[in-house]
């Protein structure tokens, strides 16, 4: 049988799994319950495991049992972030998260169940494997940076020897149709840093602003500027995405407070518009403070690189999922997505790629179904056995390429 077709043998528990996360989510770096179900779905089969030290990681290093003509055996690794977020959740199904405030909004669930339905695949097929394979149950991607508390303590190498090769996949709940893949070589998705500034001034009277030192209109300003910045300053053909998502000031009408606050995202697809961004940011700010007599606090703060997909290992994905699924399921990204991953920190030190799965509910409308991170997003379980099998299949090629078998 095909590694598709047997892992619709294995649906009813990959579906359970998902359910079962998705009932209790849990967020950031800790996940205890999520990591004790992980590790009952690994119960019984060949993997060495290793958790983690500082984060409740789940490493496991299936041994391969086939020889291999290459000098090193081949090394595969597979990640799947395991995280929920802070959302209430508003999408009505039956298994809906239990935990008030949180919610698996962006498919985390779906990746951890998909990868440990392909840890089974991969066991029955151990002694056919030239090479090592090592799956990456990573916990924190939503903010916390978890993948490099992995790399840290040597999920790459887990093995014995730095992995060859990495694959990570993530689902969406719009933008295509129900089960397309999409991926695309080079950048795939933009780096992301976080900004945070205080504007310094001076409380008073909110009839006598003469007498103060009034930070909440050049807050207002900054945030005016930084967009005129951005198209002002930057190349349209390489765009920069900055958005405002808090402002902050003040506590009555006729009070000038003493500070403002501003927090915003930026989002570049360059590393030169990146470290362009660095230094143009802080400039503009603190001009603009010091025109108004006052002063501001400005941090930049350096959060997930690009995400850059290897030219040879996505071409080996194109072609893998061509042959499982047909040409009709795969769709080359044309340009990539503002959203961003620490999956980038991985992709950074070994070459790999970055694919995209459509959970979109079969027959809904892809171009307005509410997208991650929404209280209403929904992911379909139809998708979980090709999630799991081509996982299982990207891994057991590339070995199969990398041994010379």
């Amino acid at each position: 049988m095909t590694l598709a077709a047997d892992a619709k043998e294995l649906q009813g528990d990959i579906v359970r799994l998902r359910h079962d996360l998705h009932r209790e989510p849990e967020i950031g770096l800790q996940l205890p319950r999520t990591q004790e179900k992980v590790l009952k779905a690994l119960d019984g089969l060949p993997y060495e495991i290793t958790l983690g030290k500082e984060t409740t990681s789940v490493t496991a290093v299936l041994r391969g049992g086939a020889a291999h003509a290459s000098a090193e055996k081949p090394v595969v690794l597979l990640r799947a972030d395991m995280d929920g977020l802070p959302v209430q959740e508003n999408t009505g199904v039956d298994y809906t998260s239990r935990v008030d405030g949180a919610m698996h909004a962006c498919g985390h669930d779906l990746h951890t169940s998909m990868l440990a339905g392909a840890a089974t695949l991969l066991a029955e097929r151990r002694e056919q494997l030239a090479g090592d394979v090592i799956l990456m149950f990573q916990p924190g991607e939503e903010g916390f940076d978890g993948a490099s508390y992995m790399i840290k303590e040597g999920v790459l190498d887990a093995a014995g020897r730095r992995a060859d090769t990495a694959y990570g996949m993530h689902v969406f709940s719009s933008l295509e149709p129900h089960g397309q893949f999409v991926t695309k070589p080079g950048v795939m998705l933009s780096s992301s840093d976080g900004l945070v500034v205080t504007v310094l001034g001076a409380g008073g009277h909110g009839s006598a602003p003469n007498t103060a030192k009034d930070p909440v209109t050049a807050a207002a300003e900054m945030v005016t500027a930084l967009q005129v910045m951005v198209t002002r300053q930057f190349n349209m053909f390489d765009p920069v995405v900055l958005t405002v998502g808090v402002l902050h000031a003040g506590t009555k009408r006729n009070v000038i407070p003493e500070t403002a606050r501003i927090e915003a995202t930026i989002r570049t697809f360059s590393e030169e518009s990146r470290r362009k961004m660095m230094k143009a940011v802080p400039r503009l700010l603190q001009g603009i403070a010091a025109a108004h007599g006052l002063e501001a606090d400005v941090h930049y703060q350096e959060e997930y690189p690009l995400t850059i997909n290897n030219d040879d290992e996505t071409a080996t994905a194109e072609k893998v999922i061509a042959g499982m699924f047909g040409e009709s399921r795969y769709t080359r990204m044309a340009t990539p997505l503002s959203g961003s991953e620490d999956f980038s920190r991985v992709l950074a030190e070994v070459p790999g790629t970055f694919v995209g799965l459509s959970a979109v509910a079969p027959g809904a409308d892809h171009t307005t179904s509410p997208f991650n991170h929404s209280t209403y997003a929904t992911f379909d379980d139809g998708v979980l056995t090709d999630g799991a099998a081509l996982y299982a299949e990207l891994a057991v090629s590339r070995i199969a390429t990398l041994s010379g078998n």
